[in-house]
């Protein structure tokens, strides 16, 4: 763990932010607002499109880099500009969507931050529900992402189920894709290169501070590499024991303000 200032605070959005009501709470709020007022950063580090995030972070007065799609694209708040993107390879792209086609696995892809599933069903409700984004309709996935690049794949099932999913998945794809899961229905498939630790360094750059003067909060196993990475990670304590083990602290969960209680014991202090 760092002894260093905090010049910068990533937060993960849904499971650390915000909670099942999607709202950042009162005393969430007040840390943050103090924080800032001490000149310190604040960036959103998310698996959600950047027209998902973009309301959190103006709500917080973040005008700066966010990281979106697991840090698959950053973009600029303030002029909406996407500052660096990394999307799937091809081939991946090709062999995934033939795979859960053939399964009959619901997959979402996403380019030009717009949502692509081939139809409406309880899997789609359950991202765009927890997104509050559309999702257009296309007749066939395979066929449009064949030679178009996506930002990501998203499958999404029953946890039980995506958990089996990701093992089968791993060993295909090997060091082609990195693979994670941001909630127990959703296992997503990036590029090698991508993850929120990632992320998180081209942030810290933007604003001249090293990952040691960082301060990263997360909940799911996607916030591993951010936890990592930062200076000082931090884990909300309704996380699963691969998450809580790695991390230099855990806090409460998000319905009794875990975001402030690290920002208030790492940064106000």
């Amino acid at each position: 763990m760092t002894t260093a200032r905090i010049r910068l605070i990533a937060l993960d959005l849904d499971g650390t932010l915000v909670g099942s009501d999607l709202t950042i709470r009162p005393r969430v709020r007040d840390a943050l607002v103090k924080a800032r007022a001490q000149g310190v950063a604040i960036t959103i580090v998310t698996g959600r499109m950047f027209a998902a995030a973009k309301p959190y972070a103006l709500d917080l007065g973040v005008t700066g880099p966010v990281c979106c799609y697991q840090g698959a694209a950053i973009y600029d708040v303030a002029s909406g500009a996407i500052l660096q993107m990394t999307p799937v390879r091809q081939d991946v792209t090709r062999q995934v969507l033939a795979w859960a086609q053939e399964r009959g696995i619901h997959a979402q892809c996403y380019a030009d931050d717009t949502l692509y599933v081939q139809q409406i069903n309880r899997f789609s409700k359950r991202y765009t529900d927890l997104a509050r984004v559309d999702a257009h309709v296309v007749p066939s996935l395979g066929a449009m992402f064949a030679d178009k690049p996506t930002i990501k794949i998203v499958l999404v099932d029953d946890a039980d189920k995506a958990s089996a999913y990701l093992d089968e998945l791993e060993p295909m794809l090997g060091d082609r894709a990195y693979l994670t899961r941001s909630h127990p229905d959703f296992v997503e498939i990036l590029d090698p290169n991508v993850n929120k630790g990632v992320a998180l360094a081209f942030v810290a750059g933007k604003y001249d501070a090293t990952l040691a003067e960082t301060l990263a909060v997360g909940d799911a196993w996607n916030d591993l590499p951010l936890l990592k990475a930062a200076g000082i990670g931090v884990a909300m304590g309704s996380g699963p024991p691969e998450l809580l083990s790695q991390a230099d602290a855990v806090v409460a969960d998000v319905a009794h303000d875990g975001v402030a209680e690290a920002v208030e014991r790492f940064v106000l202090t």
